[in-house]
């Protein structure tokens, strides 16, 4: 009896306990500044900011600035949109958190937040930690490209971020002038950009997912040092419209900007992206002739079905080893080039799978071209651009190629080669190929003596992949392929919520639509206006069908609408709202 007693004061206690701790936990308010470890009360809470375009000058919503803090923010939503629409994105404003410096060892684990500008802001922070937060459906723009062409106003530019530039396209996460960053399990997507560093260095970027985002998954500024690797970065893109335009407007998986040095890339799922890879020295080295971004160990990645460059590395030297690049414009844009080596990787049913012009000291080996139009193509030209002063400072003519024991195979044209010197050519075979050599003027010294022999090349294992836990990219489970790129007014579609697409207006004047959604979910015709319907629908997703325009009294043209009605499971709208079976999607075109 006395220990069944003893049992419930126990019992008792700890009750007794838990209430006080709940008791102390923190309600989240605008203003709250944290120094130490505190418990948070879960909850859904609207804390917007105030409406400023000074978003650097703006601090955050909750401000943590000490030593040793961990901020669990389990089962909290922190929602900055207000009274602001959530189908406004780029209405969005503010940092939901700000680390202020000299802050050092802060932990932020498990938030959710949306409906700001940038959702974690960082700066001169020594060993942060974020890890399983959800920071999808922030800020992002309102693209002006449509199905009939590109609009040049969408066009993103990363050239100077000295005053927190780059802060202007908003970010999931933005970090500056921090060191042994931990950026682990997070979520980014349906925003605008998901991770930025700018002056960081030895951070750990791994097994994040920041994709289907309208310009940046991971993006580096003066950046160095740094180990990213098995994230998953796809659909990172916009500027592009299936047979239409394919221009990217500088979106990428990655971006490598402006003396970025020492960094691995590893195992990254970086598909479906206007670049897969965009590296650029940096207005540093195109105003010196010096610097560059150098050294960069890319390895292992897919950079697949971009619309520009599945890798763009230029004015730098780098090792681009091991990667698959299929179906992109250009599978390595590598212009002035310099000591860089392309080694193992996989190329194909690219247009062109290597284009290099002024490239210097190149080795291209072992690499596998299939099906590509033009394998690879070297080529320069007789005069510089007036106004740059990287040729006047440096030798930039195309020179110095080893290119061997590389296979193609069905490609249209192997070598494009013109204005270059001293190539050498060895033990690369040729299948079922067509022209094999395509040679312009201003060739020198090009060796193809050994180009029919058997040469044996391996190269030893790089040890910067004992950095490197994963051994191969995140798994996807989206369709693949250039026409699953479909890029709304707000970006990549994520295949999650039903949409009525326009895929091809014919010659005849016939619209042809799909119908995108869950494939366990069902749809029916809710209203239409200006359209006769020349199909039988079906009522399932994916489907197609064409319908004809239809004109007033008179003969002026309606409005046009094709109002559908979904039945199926919950599922989250393109701003990240949750919509019920009966809900209503639609395509609407005015005249």
């Amino acid at each position: 009896m006395r220990s069944f007693v003893l049992l419930l004061l126990v019992i008792a206690a700890t009750t007794l306990n838990v209430r006080l701790e709940a008791q102390k936990a923190t309600i989240p308010s605008v203003g709250l500044h944290i120094k130490k470890t505190i418990l948070v009360a879960p909850g859904h809470y609207s804390l917007p900011t105030t409406d400023t375009n000074a978003i650097q000058k703006q601090g955050g919503v909750i401000i943590i600035e000490g030593k040793n803090i961990v901020l669990d923010l389990a089962g909290v939503v922190l929602d900055g949109a207000g009274n602001k629409p959530s189908y406004a994105p780029n209405q969005f404003t503010g940092i939901a958190i700000e680390i202020k410096p000299g802050s050092s060892h802060i932990t932020i684990k498990n938030a959710t937040i949306k409906g700001y500008k940038i959702g974690i802001k960082a700066d001169s922070v020594e060993a942060l930690t974020i890890d399983n937060c959800d920071l999808s459906y922030n800020y992002r723009d309102a693209l002006k490209s449509n199905f009939e062409k590109e609009n040049e106003d969408d066009w993103m530019s990363f050239h100077q971020n000295e005053k927190d530039e780059w802060m202007r396209y908003g970010a999931g996460i933005y970090i500056k002038n921090s060191k042994g960053a931990t950026i682990t399990n997070n979520t980014v997507t349906n925003g605008q950009c998901g991770l930025m560093l700018t002056s960081c260095n030895d951070a750990l970027v791994s097994d994040n997912n920041f994709s289907f985002n309208s310009g940046i998954g991971i993006g580096l500024y003066k950046s160095s040092y740094n180990n990213i690797n098995h994230n998953t970065l796809d659909f990172n893109v916009r500027g592009y419209h299936y047979k239409k335009y394919r221009r990217g407007q500088d979106s990428a998986a990655i971006l490598v900007f402006e003396q970025c040095n020492h960094n691995i890339f590893a195992f990254n799922s970086a598909t479906h992206s206007g670049d897969g890879f965009f590296l650029w020295a940096g207005q540093t080295t195109m105003d010196t002739g010096l610097g560059g971004c150098n050294d960069n160990f890319i390895y292992g990645n897919d950079f697949s079905y971009a619309p520009t460059n599945g890798v763009e590395v230029t004015f730098s030297s780098n090792l681009i080893m091991k990667n698959t690049i299929t179906h992109c414009d250009h599978g390595v844009w590598g212009g002035y080039s310099f000591e860089t080596d392309i080694t193992d990787n996989i190329f194909s049913d690219n247009r062109i799978a290597i284009a290099i012009e002024h490239g210097q000291n190149i080795n291209i080996a072992l690499n596998s071209f299939k099906g590509d139009k033009t394998g690879i193509k070297l080529w320069s030209r007789e005069t510089q651009p007036a106004d740059w002063k990287y040729p006047q400072l440096k030798n930039t003519d195309s020179k110095n190629y080893y290119i061997a024991t590389n296979s193609f195979d069905n490609n249209n044209t192997v070598y494009d080669i013109m204005g270059t010197d001293s190539i050498y050519l060895s033990g690369n075979t040729k299948t079922n190929t067509g022209q094999r050599y395509k040679l312009g003027a201003r060739i020198h010294e090009m060796d193809s003596t050994k180009e029919n022999e058997e040469v044996g090349l391996d190269y030893a294992v790089d040890n910067r992949l004992q950095k490197v836990k994963a051994t191969s990219t995140p798994l996807s489970t989206f369709r693949h392929g250039l026409e699953e790129m479909r890029i709304t007014n707000w970006g990549p579609y994520n295949f999650e919520y039903p949409l009525t697409w326009l895929t091809n207006i014919d010659s005849t004047g016939r619209y042809h639509f799909e119908v995108l959604g869950n494939e366990s979910a069902s749809w029916r015709l809710h209203s239409i206006s200006g359209f006769t319907i020349t199909d039988s629908l079906t009522g399932v997703f994916p489907a197609v069908f064409t319908a004809l325009p239809t004109k007033n009294a008179g003969g002026v043209m309606a409005n046009k609408s094709i109002v559908l009605e979904y039945t199926g499971p919950d599922y989250k709208n393109a701003f990240g709202v949750t919509e019920k079976t009966g809900s209503l999607f639609k395509y609407v075109q005015k005249p």
